[in-house]
């Protein structure tokens, strides 16, 4: 279950350091989704919670959003937007530009993307995984499986999720038939054959194998 403790380690370990006397270090959350489907773009989303303000009830709805249901995930959500306490940004990488630079080059675009959105800018971002993204702008620490172990990135983790859930699924209308509303454009067999079948939409990323196959086959190659 995520807790605050990698959050105090680090207004510990920094407080001296970089913050005028009275004021606290403040900690955020970044996490991303999207870096594996093939179409839609990738979302990143950065969070910043009110420890000091947060009750029991609201940090119980805070986990991991790949360990929620639908519904846990929509819940949380909008316990966090009402609750007041929790500020958050997001940031994106466009289809186009994940083919133009890489998934993981846009991947770090959507995080500093998120970051430059938020109003107050954190002195530290806690960030899922173990590659630094560069020019954040502000100190970082990396967390392997740090949505499953801080309320800050799995606050983020919520915040991107839905949003890129709820995008797909508006995509989804628009493109029937690769069944976005609930594979979210991962690689599920209805999509993978629907590739096969429909071909690639706008919003597939062409650099991946099964939509650049798509695209020859369809004879759709740039």
């Amino acid at each position: 279950m995520p807790s605050f403790r990698h959050e105090m380690r680090c207004e510990s370990l920094y407080a001296g350091e970089i913050v005028a006397e009275l004021q606290v270090v403040r900690i955020a959350g970044i996490d991303e989704v999207g870096r594996g489907p093939l179409a839609g773009p990738v979302m990143a989303a950065v969070a910043v919670i009110d420890r000091t303000a947060a009750r029991r009830r609201l940090l119980k709805l805070i986990d991991d959003s790949k360990k929620l249901e639908l519904e846990d995930r929509e819940a949380a959500y909008e316990a966090m937007i009402a609750s007041g306490i929790v500020q958050f940004a997001l940031g994106e990488a466009s289809v186009e530009e994940i083919d133009r630079i890489n998934i993981l080059q846009a991947t770090f675009l959507a995080m500093r993307r998120a970051l430059q959105a938020l109003a107050d800018r954190p002195h530290v971002v806690l960030i899922d995984g173990n590659q630094k993204p560069p020019e954040l702008g502000c100190r970082a620490e990396m967390i392997v499986g740090g949505d499953a172990v801080s309320y800050s990135i799995a606050a983020a983790s919520i915040f991107a999720k839905v949003t890129r859930d709820r995008y797909m699924s508006q995509l989804a209308e628009q493109f029937p038939g690769y069944g976005w509303h609930t594979n979210r454009g991962y690689s599920s067999r209805e999509h993978l054959a629907a590739l096969g079948r429909l071909g690639p939409t706008p919003h597939h990323r062409r650099s991946f194998a099964p939509v650049r196959e798509s695209t020859l086959a369809f004879g759709m190659a740039d």
